[in-house]
């Protein structure tokens, strides 16, 4: 008898929780090693214990996502198996799944289309011999994101950021900005100006603080997600999704 594969489950549902580890564990594949409600026990257990894969709900209980939570997982154990799986449609999950990188062992798809156990269990077993998968639906959310965002950089911040990337745009020094918004501590706006970046995908392009704010700026004014490569020359997405050069 072949060996069971050991699964992380995180569900926030308290009666979906038991009956998905009981239906999973009743294939005689599948050894639920751990249930839980947030990413944050599934941190500290899969990083104390690390698992065969790991089966996620995309919205967890406690402040971590269930793709925020294999990010961070991922980073101690790179390329963890995982299989997200969620019935919520909001564009900020879509957005952190394209953020977190999550290119390879994994399956993401809709919960009202695949949480039977026996459909679950060939995305497990994919993800753990390192095939990706996303429901069609889903990648044509992301899609649809994605271009949202191209022609709206300003909905990936949220309104204290918008204000102060538009301000940047101004050409306006971070003591100039708080003041103008009211901020007693200009620090603050550094820390601001940091989740910018963050979001429009400058801190892993420019590690040069003058150089990201610069970009910053640049996208602000045109109203266009731009990236940079290495020899610092920006491309914008067309609309077949490819990265093409920017003329401005």
């Amino acid at each position: 008898m072949a060996e069971r594969m050991r699964l992380l489950l995180a569900e926030d549902n308290q009666r979906l929780r038991p009956a998905l580890a009981e239906g999973l564990e009743a294939t005689g594949a599948v050894l639920v090693v751990l249930s839980c409600a947030s990413g944050e026990e599934a941190l500290e257990f899969c990083l104390a214990q690390p698992v065969d894969v790991m089966l996620l709900d995309v919205q967890l209980a406690g402040r971590l996502n269930g793709i925020e939570t294999a990010e961070a997982i991922r980073r101690e154990l790179p390329r963890m198996p995982v299989v997200f799986y969620s019935i919520q449609d909001d564009d900020s999950y879509y957005r952190d799944f394209q953020r977190s990188g999550i290119l390879t062992h994994f399956a993401y798809v809709r919960k009202s289309n695949y949480l039977l156990p026996t459909m679950l269990l060939p995305l497990l077993r994919d993800a753990l011999d390192g095939r990706s998968f996303i429901d069609p639906d889903i990648a044509s959310r992301v899609s649809e994101v994605r271009r949202k965002d191209q022609h709206d950089p300003m909905a990936l911040l949220e309104p204290v950021e918008q204000a102060v990337a538009r301000l940047l745009a101004q050409g306006k020094t971070n003591e100039q900005i708080a003041t103008q918004l009211g901020f007693r501590d200009k620090r603050t706006i550094s820390r601001v100006n940091g989740q910018i970046y963050a979001s429009w995908g400058l801190s892993e392009t420019a590690t040069d603080e003058k150089v990201a704010r610069t970009r910053a700026s640049i996208i602000a004014q045109s109203g266009q997600l731009l990236r940079w490569d290495e020899e610092g020359t920006p491309s914008i997405l067309n609309e077949r999704e490819e990265w093409v050069p920017w003329t401005g």
